[in-house]
């Protein structure tokens, strides 16, 4: 029996959902303007999304895509709602519901539900105008009919792409009209490797009375101790207006003793290197890791507020890599 080359149902798979995508590109229209605008002004409501079956997996997907990205949102189950749920949706709400067909008998009671409460916004999401679903809508969200990838063009693949693709199109504008950051995203995803990957240095610094600092006049005798002292091998060194000058690292230590056989009377100032490297503390720790790497350096001062001069903290090569952060 000849054996079965199955990468070339794979690229045929994959290139039905590619064509489906370029339909779905070509087929947007200011329907998709009206619903981010929508989404946008909904501020003391929910985006609420529903769908049976497949289509179902996908807004239970998509609401989690919103809420993780800075929309309130959650997935109302259609069954459960025709049996109570319902009472979820408030005035203020927008309502997603999605289907391929628009005639999905779990829906009409939603639509029926939506339509005598006129200040909730339907947003409908189908591939047929002629359904219950399109005509109802407020917004409606027109899918391109696509061919399945299976060869009998019955089996939810093409057209799941397709759904998912405008529900991702949908949460990044959204996003990036909130302009939704970074550091927004981070406050949603407090665990997990995501979490690992959006700590800044800020997270990881340290500060306070941990910091190891000392005035530019102060002899080395006095900067050694504190080096034994805070066991980071290294010293931020600031002046009478708590500027920050300079930095005594344990390589500045030993050139300074290969010229100098007693270095404990010498001023800080006369060892230290000046300027040192400063990040702004909202910067990826990720970021500051890869800055040592260039510069072969194992500590950068922390500041913010765009002022490099004010340390407000230190962040150590070692911090960062006890976090798994590489």
């Amino acid at each position: 029996m000849k054996k079965e080359n199955f990468t070339i149902v794979a690229k045929e798979v994959i290139e039905k959902e590619i064509f489906s995508l370029k339909k779905l590109k070509l087929n947007l229209n200011k329907s998709f303007n009206k619903a981010v605008e929508a989404i946008l002004k909904c501020k003391n409501g929910k985006i609420i999304l529903s769908g049976v079956g497949k289509s179902g997996l996908i807004a239970k997907k998509s609401a989690a895509t919103f809420a993780s990205t800075g929309t309130p949102s959650f997935f109302l189950d259609a069954s459960n709602a025709n049996h109570g749920d319902m009472g979820q949706i408030s005035s203020n709400d927008i309502l997603i519901l999605i289907s391929l067909s628009g005639e999905s008998n779990e829906l009409k009671n939603i639509i029926q539900f939506a339509s005598r409460n006129k200040k909730i916004i339907l947003i409908g999401v189908t591939s047929n105008k002629n359904s219950i679903l399109y005509q109802n809508s407020d917004i409606k969200l027109h899918l391109p009919k696509v061919t399945e990838a299976d060869p009998a063009n019955i089996i939810p693949t093409s057209s799941t792409i397709v759904q998912l693709s405008i529900f991702d199109a949908l949460a990044i504008a959204c996003m990036k009209a909130k302009k939704f950051g970074k550091l927004d995203f981070k406050k949603f995803h407090p665990s997990g490797s995501l979490s690992i990957k959006l700590k800044t240095v800020e997270d990881l610094m340290i500060s306070g009375k941990k910091l190891p600092i000392i005035n530019e006049n102060k002899i080395m005798k006095d900067a050694l101790r504190i080096i034994n002292l805070k066991k980071l091998g290294v010293l931020i060194v600031i002046n009478k207006k708590n500027i920050t000058v300079g930095i005594v690292t344990d390589g500045d230590i030993k050139r300074a003793t290969q010229k100098n056989k007693n270095i404990h009377h010498l001023k800080v100032k006369k060892i230290m290197t000046k300027k040192p490297f400063s990040v702004d503390k909202d910067i990826l720790a990720a970021q500051a890791l890869s800055i040592m790497n260039n510069k072969k350096i194992t500590s950068l001062c922390i500041h913010k507020n765009k002022k490099p001069n004010k340390t407000i903290g230190l962040i150590h090569i070692h911090s960062i890599l006890e976090a798994n952060i590489n």
